[in-house]
């Protein structure tokens, strides 16, 4: 056989069996880790990012193999951290000019430990997208440490089981839980109600948050048809505002239930410092709640106050579901919230740290009376009865800054 021969019959191989190759490749998940453009699945590329890996895990009841069969018709981009297993099943998001300047410093963050990621680019693909929610995820859990005055290292490893001597931190590494935080984004709201009616037998339609015991973690399911949330700051800062709900109930362990006006509170302050645009609001169970487009909401609160019907702590602590909360309560527990981070962050932790991980002196739980726990610690940390409170809250709403003399010194 001549060359040209031999030439010709190995061109025609590679002719033959080139559809069947590309047939092969495309086969593959658009969600297989290897189609990741910048990290392409690889352990060492993905290591400087904080990234543990792109599935699968455990994650809801089952696991990521199993949400996405049950998902079929979602390409879910999974991704998992120090802390957090996260599911994103967003579109590419066209970057438009008003959002470029913010989003250029967080790439530009993100392309330090992913090279392949361009501070520039105008469309945020999906694996894009993954990567920068899990880094926004550690984010808030590292602002949620520092708000707390925490350290990584007070938690346990989850490993071994509380000897009942010493302080309680609760039952493992992710502020006291043994599962990591979950987080799944899916396109439109029929996902999300086949995932939670599937997952855990719930019927809404709407952002939910989940305790999943079996596996001891926290989760968040969010569909990007409610409200505004295919703006990706948007979304953003709804995950930031359920991050803190799920952050606070897992701290030292979610036993029960603590104040809702702290938790919408802090929440709001989450959420709004990503964007004070994009406000998200709890409700209860099949209950619409309040919502509001305000963007300013320090105005709204020196009016209440100023007309005499600002909330008063005593009546905050009493509120057992978050539907019954005003949108003044809202007002004001982000207005509180930012004023104890602000101005006594020391004794907002301490109080906080009183109201969680409560345990008898057999090692069972206590929640017994968490009201008077909540007027005790403030008396304790703070100095203040609730009128103290009060007056001292609104006072710095209202740009006064109070004479020393006026009221207690706070841890006096």
């Amino acid at each position: 056989m001549t060359k040209l021969s031999l030439l010709l019959t190995s061109l025609a191989l590679v002719l033959a069996f080139a559809p069947a190759a590309t047939a092969q490749r495309n086969k593959a998940p658009k969600n297989d880790p290897a189609s990741c453009e910048y990290c392409a699945g690889d352990p060492e590329r993905m290591a400087p990012a904080g990234i543990v890996s792109h599935g699968g895990f455990e994650f809801g009841r089952t696991d990521t193999a199993a949400v996405d069969e049950q998902l079929g018709n979602c390409d879910i981009r999974w991704i998992e951290t120090e802390h957090f297993e996260i599911g994103f099943a967003g579109p590419p998001y066209s970057v438009s000019g008003k959002e470029k300047k913010g989003l250029i410093a967080e790439l530009e963050e993100l392309n330090k430990v992913l090279p392949e990621v361009s501070p520039k680019t105008k469309i945020l693909d999906p694996w894009l997208r993954a990567h920068m929610y899990a880094a926004r995820c550690e984010a808030v859990y590292a602002k949620f440490l520092d708000t707390f005055g925490l350290e990584q290292s007070q938690f346990p490893d989850g490993k071994t089981q509380w000897n009942g001597r010493g302080d309680y931190w609760g039952e493992g590494p992710h502020v006291g839980q043994k599962g990591k935080f979950e987080v799944l984004i899916v396109p439109g709201e029929g996902d999300l109600v086949t995932f939670l009616k599937e997952q855990f037998g719930l019927h809404t339609k709407v952002t939910n948050r989940w305790n999943v015991i079996d596996r001891d973690s926290i989760t968040v399911t969010i569909h990007l048809r409610q409200a505004d949330l295919t703006k990706d700051i948007s979304l953003h800062a709804h995950v930031a505002f359920n991050l803190a709900h799920n952050l606070l109930d897992g701290l030292q362990h979610y036993n029960y239930d603590t104040p809702i006006w702290i938790h919408e509170g802090l929440a709001h302050n989450f959420g709004r410092a990503v964007s004070p645009k994009h406000n998200s609001f709890d409700s209860g169970e099949g209950s619409a709640g309040v919502r509001s487009k305000k963007e300013k909401w320090q105005p709204e609160v020196v009016k209440m106050i100023k007309s005499g019907k600002a909330p008063r702590m005593a009546e905050l602590i009493q509120i057992k579901s978050y539907a019954d909360l005003t949108l003044d309560q809202h007002f004001a527990t982000w207005s509180m919230v930012k004023f104890l981070i602000e101005e006594h962050q020391e004794a907002f932790a301490k109080l906080n740290l009183d109201l969680h991980g409560r345990l008898m002196a057999d090692g069972t739980l206590d929640s017994e009376n968490l009201p008077q726990v909540h007027r005790d610690s403030m008396k304790e940390h703070f100095g203040w009865s609730y009128q103290d409170f009060d007056k001292a809250w609104q006072d710095w709403a209202l740009g006064i800054v109070p004479e020393k003399e006026d009221l207690p010194i706070p841890g006096q």
